[in-house]
């Protein structure tokens, strides 16, 4: 699973490949540490923040969320990223957090 519960919300792991063709979601990246990333490629360039602002964008409209709600908290340069999502951990929201890993 590449999300956390937490009481304010989900801490999502994601695994980032900017300079893609198209920006789309891919499969679960589990790490040396054994964490699982969800794999996202992007087709903005790594440079001043844009595949960042890019990624909160795509998620946000994937997951039909406020931009507003996702907040970056670690990887700011680094391809793999945490992500705070500041919605309430519900069955329903973590159903919707899976869609993610079985793109259509």
């Amino acid at each position: 699973m590449f999300y956390d519960k937490v009481s304010a919300g989900y801490i999502l792991r994601i695994r980032v490949t900017p300079n893609a063709s198209k920006c789309s979601t891919g499969d679960i990246f589990t790490d040396s540490n054994n964490q699982d990333f969800l794999k996202i490629n992007l087709t903005a360039v790594p440079e001043k923040g844009k595949a960042n602002q890019e990624l909160i964008k795509f998620l946000s409209k994937l997951l039909h969320i406020s931009k507003s709600n996702f907040t970056l908290i670690s990887g700011e340069t680094d391809r793999y990223k945490k992500i705070a999502l500041n919605i309430p951990p519900s069955a329903e929201n973590d159903n919707l957090l899976e869609t993610l890993e079985h793109p259509k």
